[in-house]
């Protein structure tokens, strides 16, 4: 993952626009993976389908113990970090989508498809 912005009448995640042809991202079941989410316009909910993912940090700064519980949605104003780790398989025809949770961004655009193989 790399950013979430909006432009024209659009939006995008790592400046594309949701395609349903296109899967973005391909993951390994089990493996961890950090993911790095950012914004530079203004505060988006980023949620993940099919796992629960861990904040590391936010904006550079390492999220306190009590915050650090499993999640599905983070408030992303600046930079997150994520440690994502799937256990379930979704291929081409049924794959998990990563989106800002604001319900205006989706339909502009602004999620992503990923498999887990």
């Amino acid at each position: 993952m790399r950013g979430m912005m909006g432009g024209g009448h659009g939006m995008a995640i790592n400046v594309a626009s949701m395609d349903m042809g296109v899967i973005n991202e391909k993951m390994q079941m089990g493996e961890a993976e950090i993911w790095e989410v950012s914004t530079t316009e203004m505060a988006h909910p980023f949620h993940v389908h099919g796992t629960s993912f861990q904040v590391l940090s936010l904006n550079g700064q390492a999220v306190d113990f009590d915050r650090m519980g499993l999640k599905d949605v983070v408030l992303v104003d600046g930079t997150a970090e994520l440690l994502v780790q799937v256990d379930r398989k979704a291929d081409a025809d049924h794959p998990f989508m990563y989106h800002c949770h604001i319900l205006e961004h989706e339909y502009l655009g602004m999620m992503g498809q990923f498999t887990v193989a």
